[in-house]
């Protein structure tokens, strides 16, 4: 279900604060939407962090909720969402292995469909609890639970080549303080060195 706002609804979140000021106003507004039952919202956004939309993407039990990737970036998708923001109501405020698993699970998927989830509030009455603001998001972005086995493989591609290229390199600038260093000693003037190295002559100024 999509919450109707109008257009001084759609703001530019800044922060957390912004986030839990937001999903305050439609959990605590008259037509409330079984308060005692799990529930589950995404907040679509537009580039610049403006909300785009506000949806319940599940209605669970009194203490379980049952929430689908399909079901939750279903709406990012039709309305052109480009990050999400996902937050659930609760009386408890530290995060259980149900809600780092989902969290972790979300953030995959994503990123996989190029719409990066960029936080996740827990709700109380009177508080929430970011996992950015807390480092949880952080960690929970190095996972590799749900990352398809192919992406692992292109992951470490990736860091093997960059790994290779970072050591090319610093041979290379080990090589061009070699080449610096003789022509000094050999009297020749920072205009030849820099036909012979390629560098500036700031650059030659700054080996040592």
């Amino acid at each position: 279900m999509t919450i109707e706002l109008s257009d001084k609804q759609k703001i530019k979140l800044l922060n957390s604060d912004d986030v839990y000021t937001v999903m305050q106003g439609i959990l605590l507004r008259e037509e409330k939407i079984d308060q005692e039952k799990e529930h589950f919202w995404m907040i679509g956004l537009a580039n610049n962090n403006r909300i785009l939309y506000i949806e319940l993407v599940s209605l669970g039990s009194v203490n379980a909720v049952t929430v689908e990737p399909m079901n939750v970036f279903r709406v990012a998708v039709l309305k052109g969402a480009v990050k999400a923001i996902i937050a659930h109501p609760s009386g408890e405020l530290k995060p259980s292995d149900a809600d780092k698993d989902l969290t972790d699970r979300l953030i995959q998927v994503g990123r996989i469909l190029n719409i990066p989830v960029i936080d996740h509030l827990i709700i109380s009455v009177n508080s929430y609890l970011s996992f950015v603001d807390t480092g949880l998001f952080e960690q929970l972005e190095d996972s590799t639970k749900w990352v398809p086995a192919f992406e692992l493989i292109e992951r470490i591609k990736k860091e093997e080549k960059k790994i290779r290229d970072q050591a090319v390199q610093e041979e290379k600038e080990k090589t061009i303080k070699k080449v610096v260093k003789n022509a000094r000693r050999k009297g020749l003037s920072v205009d030849d060195i820099a036909e012979l190295t390629g560098l500036t002559p700031e650059e030659i100024a700054k080996i040592k």
